[in-house]
């Protein structure tokens, strides 16, 4: 059956490939469409998977308590810090760490210029991350004014990782207090914030003199080993008031996520590019395919009187179709990963090519071209063997 098959003329092939500049054109075109879905899909992307970072790579926790009205890390509600020491008296909970977070001002050591960043107030005997820079320094930050800085942080607040590792310590300004940067970490930048620096609560409470030692951001909870997080999570949610929340860390990624997505217009504007790039791809496709259509409808209309069916004619299109999808995906792919290297190294968001992205954005291509194929059938249809006798 394959060598029948590959006796066959490739016909959709030669027909696409003789007149090589429109030729290139469609391929150019795809490309352009592809490439502009990649780029949306992929800043989409990073802005969901920098948002949610600091929840995957930070937290090490099981549940988590926050204010009612949470929605981001980054514009939280503080609530009472008893709350969260009141779940140490509930059956399966093992440890709790308090959290303070606050958007603060850090001036670059070289430019002297503020630029905001977000500031972690943990307890460094306890720091309830799972950083293992951080484990490692935690120590340091018990003395007053020394902080961590995140070295994979915006390039705006100063080249901190290399005078650091030259000088084995850095003194800085945060919040128009003087600090001294003793150790560095990694979670990067995000649209919200571009970088993040931790303190000690002590450290935390002096750089805001304003916040209440009393009123936490956050709360992580540790279960022992084998409880059940929804069955403890229930049994907390029953015991406390109605001023805090109880999730679990999906969970609480889950909401930041649905902030982004339909709380700010930014995933929207991206999604809506995914859709204008889709439907640019149709309107190219189907102007090549009508195009090629046209010039051959009387070749067409000869293989009808020939004897064969509109079938094969169809057949025959959609494999153009396919072959233009296949074909121009190659080298949107190629381009739009070397813009992410760019995209990354000028923004420093996680952005990144991802399997399930490209098969996502070639299957779009395929239904793309398919979809311009089925529109361009009408035309096809057309061909009337008595047209040319």
């Amino acid at each position: 059956m394959l060598r029948r098959w590959l006796r066959k003329t490739p016909l959709a092939w030669l027909q696409l490939t003789r007149n090589k500049a429109r030729f290139l054109a469609a391929l150019a075109g795809i490309a352009f469409a592809d490439v502009l879905m990649f780029v949306q899909m992929g800043f989409e992307g990073a802005l969901y998977d920098s948002a949610m970072k600091p929840y995957r790579e930070m937290v090490a926790a099981d549940l988590a308590i926050a204010s009612p009205q949470f929605q981001t890390l980054f514009a939280t509600r503080s609530f009472q810090r008893k709350r969260l020491y009141q779940t140490l008296a509930i059956s399966g909970v093992q440890s709790v760490t308090p959290l303070y977070v606050a958007s603060g001002q850090w001036r670059n050591p070289e430019t002297r210029q503020n630029r905001t960043i977000l500031v972690w107030g943990i307890d460094p005997g306890d720091p309830g991350v799972k950083l293992p820079d951080l484990r490692q320094q935690a120590r340091q930050l018990q003395q007053l004014d020394r902080v961590l800085f995140d070295r994979a942080g915006r390039p705006e607040y100063g080249d901190i990782a290399t005078a650091f590792a030259q000088n084995g310590e850095l003194e800085a300004q945060l919040n128009d207090k003087l600090v001294r940067v003793s150790g560095l970490f990694a979670v990067g930048s995000s649209f919200a914030a571009d970088g993040n620096v931790i303190a000690s609560d002590s450290t935390f409470l002096r750089l805001f003199p304003n916040r209440a030692a009393d009123r936490i951001e956050l709360g992580l909870i540790r279960l022992t080993p084998g409880a059940d997080p929804q069955q403890v999570k229930a049994t907390i949610a029953a015991a406390l008031p109605d001023d805090v929340q109880v999730l679990t860390t999906e969970e609480w990624a889950g909401v930041e996520r649905r902030y982004w997505e339909t709380g700010t217009g930014i995933g929207f504007i991206f999604g809506l590019g995914v859709v204008v790039g889709f439907i640019v791809g149709i309107v190219i496709v189907y102007q090549i395919l009508y195009s090629d259509v046209s010039d051959h409808l009387p070749e067409y209309a000869t293989l009808k009187a020939m004897g064969y069916a509109d079938r094969y004619l169809l057949v025959v299109l959609f494999q153009e179709a396919l072959l233009l999808a296949c074909l121009g995906f190659i080298p949107s792919f190629l381009f739009a990963s070397g813009l992410y290297q760019l995209a990354y190294a000028a923004t420093m968001l996680p952005i990144r090519m991802t399997v399930e992205r490209a098969l996502t954005v070639f299957a779009l291509t395929l239904v793309m071209c398919t979809a311009s194929g089925a529109i361009a059938l009408r035309k096809l249809q057309t061909a009337d063997p008595a047209d040319i006798f």
